[in-house]
Protein backbone atom coordinates (compact mmCIF):
# COMPACT_ATOMS: atom_id res chain seq x y z
CA UNK A 1 0.00 0.00 0.00
CA UNK A 2 3.10 2.55 0.87
CA UNK A 3 4.55 1.43 -2.38
CA UNK A 4 0.97 2.71 -4.52
CA UNK A 5 0.38 5.73 -2.61
CA UNK A 6 4.16 6.78 -3.04
CA UNK A 7 3.89 5.54 -6.86
CA UNK A 8 0.69 8.09 -6.94
CA UNK A 9 2.01 10.74 -5.48
CA UNK A 10 5.21 10.80 -7.91
CA UNK A 11 2.71 10.90 -10.89
CA UNK A 12 0.82 13.59 -9.84
CA UNK A 13 3.64 15.46 -8.76
CA UNK A 14 4.99 14.46 -12.28
CA UNK A 15 1.98 15.44 -14.15
CA UNK A 16 1.49 19.17 -12.16
CA UNK A 17 4.98 19.59 -12.88
CA UNK A 18 4.53 19.05 -16.57
CA UNK A 19 1.74 21.17 -16.80
CA UNK A 20 3.48 24.08 -15.03
CA UNK A 21 6.01 23.97 -17.32
CA UNK A 22 3.79 23.67 -20.06
CA UNK A 23 1.78 27.15 -19.20
CA UNK A 24 5.35 28.74 -19.03
CA UNK A 25 6.65 28.45 -22.47
CA UNK A 26 8.98 31.03 -23.46
CA UNK A 27 11.09 31.32 -26.33
CA UNK A 28 14.24 29.11 -26.22
CA UNK A 29 15.89 31.09 -29.34
CA UNK A 30 15.62 35.24 -31.25
CA UNK A 31 12.16 35.39 -31.83
CA UNK A 32 11.51 36.50 -35.69
CA UNK A 33 8.60 39.42 -35.82
CA UNK A 34 7.55 39.13 -39.92
CA UNK A 35 6.01 42.13 -41.40
CA UNK A 36 3.59 42.00 -44.27
CA UNK A 37 4.24 45.45 -45.79
CA UNK A 38 7.38 47.26 -46.49
CA UNK A 39 9.90 49.66 -44.50
CA UNK A 40 8.03 52.56 -43.37
CA UNK A 41 4.53 51.32 -43.64
CA UNK A 42 1.78 50.99 -41.06
CA UNK A 43 2.16 47.49 -40.36
CA UNK A 44 6.00 47.86 -40.58
CA UNK A 45 5.86 50.80 -37.51
CA UNK A 46 3.14 49.11 -35.57
CA UNK A 47 5.99 46.04 -35.59
CA UNK A 48 8.36 48.12 -35.00
CA UNK A 49 7.17 50.05 -32.02
CA UNK A 50 6.50 46.82 -30.12
CA UNK A 51 9.87 45.31 -30.81
CA UNK A 52 10.61 49.03 -28.82
CA UNK A 53 8.54 48.42 -26.41
CA UNK A 54 9.62 44.61 -25.63
CA UNK A 55 13.38 45.74 -25.11
CA UNK A 56 12.85 49.06 -23.39
CA UNK A 57 10.45 47.29 -20.58
CA UNK A 58 12.36 43.48 -20.60
CA UNK A 59 9.44 41.65 -21.20
CA UNK A 60 10.86 38.56 -23.13
CA UNK A 61 14.30 37.02 -22.49
CA UNK A 62 14.88 36.61 -25.83
CA UNK A 63 15.59 39.48 -28.75
CA UNK A 64 13.59 40.56 -31.73
CA UNK A 65 14.31 40.26 -35.32
CA UNK A 66 12.16 42.66 -37.81
CA UNK A 67 11.58 40.64 -41.19
CA UNK A 68 9.72 42.89 -44.09
CA UNK A 69 8.13 40.38 -46.22
CA UNK A 70 5.13 42.84 -47.74
CA UNK A 71 5.06 41.62 -51.54
CA UNK A 72 1.70 40.67 -52.93
CA UNK A 73 -0.48 42.97 -50.68
CA UNK A 74 1.09 41.12 -47.62
CA UNK A 75 0.78 37.75 -48.77
CA UNK A 76 4.28 36.60 -49.16
CA UNK A 77 4.85 37.44 -45.00
CA UNK A 78 1.54 35.38 -44.55
CA UNK A 79 2.93 32.25 -46.86
CA UNK A 80 6.42 32.53 -45.39
CA UNK A 81 4.55 31.82 -41.70
CA UNK A 82 2.47 29.34 -43.58
CA UNK A 83 5.63 27.16 -44.22
CA UNK A 84 7.34 27.59 -40.60
CA UNK A 85 4.07 25.33 -39.25
CA UNK A 86 4.85 24.55 -36.03
CA UNK A 87 7.38 26.98 -34.97
CA UNK A 88 6.31 29.48 -31.92
CA UNK A 89 9.52 31.72 -33.09
CA UNK A 90 8.03 33.60 -35.43
CA UNK A 91 5.21 36.05 -34.97
CA UNK A 92 3.49 37.66 -37.81
CA UNK A 93 2.40 41.00 -38.19
CA UNK A 94 -0.59 41.82 -40.70
CA UNK A 95 -4.21 43.55 -40.44
CA UNK A 96 -7.36 42.13 -41.60
CA UNK A 97 -5.63 41.50 -45.14
CA UNK A 98 -4.66 37.97 -43.77
CA UNK A 99 -8.44 36.83 -44.15
CA UNK A 100 -9.24 38.46 -46.81
CA UNK A 101 -6.16 38.50 -49.31
CA UNK A 102 -7.44 34.81 -50.13
CA UNK A 103 -11.17 36.26 -51.48
CA UNK A 104 -9.15 38.21 -54.15
CA UNK A 105 -6.46 36.15 -55.24
CA UNK A 106 -5.27 32.91 -55.63
CA UNK A 107 -2.68 32.58 -52.71
CA UNK A 108 -0.05 29.65 -51.91
CA UNK A 109 -2.21 29.43 -47.99
CA UNK A 110 -5.64 29.54 -46.52
CA UNK A 111 -6.32 32.30 -43.53
CA UNK A 112 -7.09 29.25 -41.30
CA UNK A 113 -3.54 27.77 -42.05
CA UNK A 114 -2.37 30.57 -39.41
CA UNK A 115 -3.14 30.55 -35.35
CA UNK A 116 -4.67 34.53 -34.35
CA UNK A 117 -2.69 36.04 -31.37
CA UNK A 118 -4.01 39.19 -30.82
CA UNK A 119 -5.40 42.27 -32.56
CA UNK A 120 -3.81 45.35 -30.41
CA UNK A 121 -5.26 48.73 -32.65
CA UNK A 122 -7.64 49.69 -34.72
CA UNK A 123 -6.90 51.88 -37.74
CA UNK A 124 -9.49 54.96 -38.38
CA UNK A 125 -10.24 56.16 -41.83
CA UNK A 126 -10.93 59.62 -43.23
CA UNK A 127 -12.03 61.12 -46.69
CA UNK A 128 -9.41 63.47 -47.73
CA UNK A 129 -8.55 66.09 -50.66
CA UNK A 130 -6.25 68.48 -51.92
CA UNK A 131 -6.13 72.22 -50.45
CA UNK A 132 -6.98 74.18 -53.26
CA UNK A 133 -9.89 71.97 -53.70
CA UNK A 134 -12.95 73.88 -53.46
CA UNK A 135 -14.55 71.68 -51.02
CA UNK A 136 -15.44 72.25 -47.46
CA UNK A 137 -17.15 69.54 -46.38
CA UNK A 138 -18.12 66.24 -47.62
CA UNK A 139 -21.29 67.03 -49.21
CA UNK A 140 -20.42 68.81 -51.46
CA UNK A 141 -17.64 66.61 -52.60
CA UNK A 142 -20.12 63.98 -52.53
CA UNK A 143 -22.68 66.03 -54.76
CA UNK A 144 -20.00 67.12 -57.16
CA UNK A 145 -18.76 63.19 -57.58
CA UNK A 146 -22.43 62.56 -58.29
CA UNK A 147 -22.65 65.26 -61.13
CA UNK A 148 -19.47 64.16 -62.42
CA UNK A 149 -19.76 60.62 -62.09
CA UNK A 150 -16.76 58.20 -63.04
CA UNK A 151 -14.30 61.64 -63.51
CA UNK A 152 -13.09 62.66 -60.11
CA UNK A 153 -10.06 60.16 -58.57
CA UNK A 154 -10.08 58.02 -55.46
CA UNK A 155 -6.92 57.46 -54.76
CA UNK A 156 -5.68 54.20 -52.34
CA UNK A 157 -3.10 51.80 -50.78
CA UNK A 158 -3.48 48.44 -53.36
CA UNK A 159 -6.57 47.38 -55.77
CA UNK A 160 -8.81 45.27 -54.18
CA UNK A 161 -7.63 45.82 -50.97
CA UNK A 162 -8.94 48.35 -47.60
CA UNK A 163 -8.99 51.62 -49.38
CA UNK A 164 -11.09 50.49 -52.75
CA UNK A 165 -13.52 47.97 -49.94
CA UNK A 166 -14.18 51.54 -48.32
CA UNK A 167 -14.31 53.96 -51.58
CA UNK A 168 -16.93 50.92 -52.72
CA UNK A 169 -18.68 51.08 -49.85
CA UNK A 170 -19.11 55.12 -50.30
CA UNK A 171 -20.56 54.50 -53.85
CA UNK A 172 -22.93 52.12 -52.91
CA UNK A 173 -24.34 54.67 -49.99
CA UNK A 174 -24.31 57.86 -51.85
CA UNK A 175 -24.92 56.93 -55.10
CA UNK A 176 -21.57 58.16 -56.72
CA UNK A 177 -18.98 56.49 -59.02
CA UNK A 178 -15.33 57.04 -58.79
CA UNK A 179 -12.05 56.43 -61.11
CA UNK A 180 -10.46 54.28 -58.42
CA UNK A 181 -6.61 55.00 -58.81
CA UNK A 182 -4.50 52.02 -56.70
CA UNK A 183 -0.93 52.97 -55.05
CA UNK A 184 2.11 50.62 -53.76
CA UNK A 185 0.78 52.32 -50.19
CA UNK A 186 -0.88 54.91 -48.26
CA UNK A 187 2.03 57.20 -47.86
CA UNK A 188 2.56 57.09 -51.95
CA UNK A 189 -1.23 57.87 -51.97
CA UNK A 190 -0.81 61.05 -49.90
CA UNK A 191 1.86 62.44 -52.03
CA UNK A 192 -0.05 61.70 -54.93
CA UNK A 193 -3.14 63.91 -53.37
CA UNK A 194 -0.82 66.76 -51.93
CA UNK A 195 0.73 67.37 -55.40
CA UNK A 196 -3.05 67.41 -57.25
CA UNK A 197 -2.83 64.43 -59.05
CA UNK A 198 -5.65 62.79 -57.57
CA UNK A 199 -8.89 64.15 -56.51
CA UNK A 200 -9.14 63.01 -52.87
CA UNK A 201 -8.20 59.44 -50.47
CA UNK A 202 -9.08 57.91 -47.61
CA UNK A 203 -6.29 57.39 -45.94
CA UNK A 204 -5.62 56.95 -41.89
CA UNK A 205 -4.68 59.90 -40.00
CA UNK A 206 -1.28 58.80 -39.69
CA UNK A 207 -0.46 58.72 -43.56
CA UNK A 208 -1.81 62.38 -44.25
CA UNK A 209 -0.87 64.07 -41.50
CA UNK A 210 2.32 65.35 -42.56
CA UNK A 211 0.74 66.56 -45.31
CA UNK A 212 -2.32 68.16 -43.47
CA UNK A 213 0.01 69.61 -41.11
CA UNK A 214 2.14 71.16 -44.25
CA UNK A 215 -1.15 72.44 -45.34
CA UNK A 216 -1.16 70.91 -48.57
CA UNK A 217 -4.50 68.50 -48.52
CA UNK A 218 -7.58 68.86 -45.69
CA UNK A 219 -10.26 66.46 -43.95
CA UNK A 220 -13.66 66.26 -44.77
CA UNK A 221 -15.14 63.74 -42.47
CA UNK A 222 -13.44 60.41 -40.49
CA UNK A 223 -15.63 57.11 -41.21
CA UNK A 224 -16.80 56.88 -37.27
CA UNK A 225 -19.53 56.84 -34.89
CA UNK A 226 -18.05 59.29 -33.09
CA UNK A 227 -15.37 62.41 -33.88
CA UNK A 228 -11.76 60.88 -33.22
CA UNK A 229 -10.18 61.75 -29.24
CA UNK A 230 -8.71 65.28 -28.35
CA UNK A 231 -5.12 66.16 -28.67
CA UNK A 232 -2.44 68.57 -29.88
CA UNK A 233 -3.81 70.85 -32.99
CA UNK A 234 -2.40 69.12 -36.63
CA UNK A 235 -3.07 72.83 -37.81
CA UNK A 236 -2.91 76.15 -36.26
CA UNK A 237 -6.90 76.48 -36.24
CA UNK A 238 -7.68 71.97 -36.33
CA UNK A 239 -7.17 68.89 -34.32
CA UNK A 240 -7.97 65.58 -35.00
CA UNK A 241 -11.45 65.95 -32.85
CA UNK A 242 -12.45 69.10 -34.76
CA UNK A 243 -13.06 66.69 -38.04
CA UNK A 244 -16.61 65.84 -38.19
CA UNK A 245 -18.13 62.25 -38.98
CA UNK A 246 -19.09 60.96 -42.38
CA UNK A 247 -22.49 60.36 -41.10
CA UNK A 248 -23.17 64.00 -39.69
CA UNK A 249 -21.24 65.39 -42.70
CA UNK A 250 -23.56 63.40 -45.45
CA UNK A 251 -22.14 60.46 -46.07
CA UNK A 252 -24.17 57.55 -44.23
CA UNK A 253 -21.16 54.78 -43.63
CA UNK A 254 -20.99 54.63 -39.87
CA UNK A 255 -17.67 52.84 -39.28
CA UNK A 256 -15.02 51.52 -41.21
CA UNK A 257 -11.95 50.36 -39.66
CA UNK A 258 -8.88 47.76 -39.79
CA UNK A 259 -7.32 45.70 -36.71
CA UNK A 260 -3.39 45.88 -36.47
CA UNK A 261 -3.09 42.02 -36.03
CA UNK A 262 -0.68 39.49 -35.09
CA UNK A 263 -0.43 35.79 -36.14
CA UNK A 264 1.54 32.47 -35.33
CA UNK A 265 2.12 29.92 -37.50
CA UNK A 266 -0.53 26.84 -37.91
CA UNK A 267 -0.12 23.84 -35.46
CA UNK A 268 1.85 26.03 -33.02
CA UNK A 269 1.48 25.14 -28.82
CA UNK A 270 -2.03 26.78 -27.27
CA UNK A 271 0.67 27.69 -24.14
CA UNK A 272 2.71 29.69 -27.14
CA UNK A 273 -0.46 31.85 -28.12
CA UNK A 274 -0.86 32.31 -24.39
CA UNK A 275 2.47 33.70 -24.17
CA UNK A 276 2.38 35.85 -26.69
CA UNK A 277 -0.99 37.56 -26.55
CA UNK A 278 0.03 38.21 -22.82
CA UNK A 279 3.49 39.76 -23.82
CA UNK A 280 1.18 42.21 -26.37
CA UNK A 281 -1.24 42.51 -23.31
CA UNK A 282 1.80 44.19 -21.46
CA UNK A 283 2.80 45.86 -24.17
CA UNK A 284 -0.28 47.45 -24.78
CA UNK A 285 -0.43 48.74 -21.37
CA UNK A 286 3.07 51.04 -21.59
CA UNK A 287 2.87 54.76 -21.59
CA UNK A 288 5.03 54.04 -24.97
CA UNK A 289 2.36 51.93 -26.71
CA UNK A 290 -0.38 54.59 -25.54
CA UNK A 291 1.79 57.66 -27.10
CA UNK A 292 2.24 55.82 -30.37
CA UNK A 293 -1.69 55.29 -30.47
CA UNK A 294 -2.89 59.13 -29.81
CA UNK A 295 0.02 59.73 -32.21
CA UNK A 296 -0.68 57.60 -35.19
CA UNK A 297 -4.77 58.62 -34.00
CA UNK A 298 -5.56 55.00 -34.27
CA UNK A 299 -8.36 53.62 -31.34
CA UNK A 300 -6.62 51.55 -28.84
CA UNK A 301 -8.34 48.16 -28.43
CA UNK A 302 -6.73 44.72 -27.56
CA UNK A 303 -8.32 41.34 -28.53
CA UNK A 304 -7.30 37.96 -27.97
CA UNK A 305 -9.18 34.80 -27.38
CA UNK A 306 -12.65 34.41 -28.80
CA UNK A 307 -13.19 37.93 -28.65
CA UNK A 308 -10.65 38.23 -31.28
CA UNK A 309 -12.46 35.21 -32.83
CA UNK A 310 -15.80 36.65 -32.81
CA UNK A 311 -14.34 40.47 -34.05
CA UNK A 312 -12.51 38.73 -37.49
CA UNK A 313 -15.68 36.73 -38.00
CA UNK A 314 -17.72 39.36 -38.18
CA UNK A 315 -14.77 41.88 -40.20
CA UNK A 316 -14.83 38.74 -42.63
CA UNK A 317 -18.34 38.78 -42.74
CA UNK A 318 -18.98 42.66 -43.79
CA UNK A 319 -15.59 42.68 -46.28
CA UNK A 320 -17.01 39.77 -47.97
CA UNK A 321 -20.29 41.19 -49.10
CA UNK A 322 -18.59 43.89 -50.76
CA UNK A 323 -16.07 41.61 -52.76
CA UNK A 324 -19.68 39.96 -53.91
CA UNK A 325 -21.16 43.01 -54.73
CA UNK A 326 -18.20 44.34 -56.47
CA UNK A 327 -17.15 40.69 -58.59
CA UNK A 328 -13.62 40.30 -56.81
CA UNK A 329 -14.18 36.93 -55.26
CA UNK A 330 -12.18 34.75 -57.28
CA UNK A 331 -13.37 30.83 -58.00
Amino acid sequence: MLKKTSWLLATAFTVVLGGAAQAEWQPTKPVEFVVTSSPGGGTDNFARIVQSIIAKHKLMDQSVVVTNKGGGSGAEGYVYAKGAAGDPHKLTFGTNNEYLLPYVAKLAYKPDDLTPVAAMALDEFLLWVNAKAPFDDAKSYIEAVKAKPETLKMGGSQSKDTDQTLTSLVEDATGTKFIYVPFQGGGTAAVQLAGGHIDSNTNNPNENAAQWKAGMIKPLCVFSPTRLQEGPKVTPTMGWSDIPTCKEAGIPVDQFQMPRTTWLPGGVPATAVTFYANLLKKVSETPEWKEYIERTSQTGRFLAGEELKTFIAQDDTKNKKVFEREGWVVR
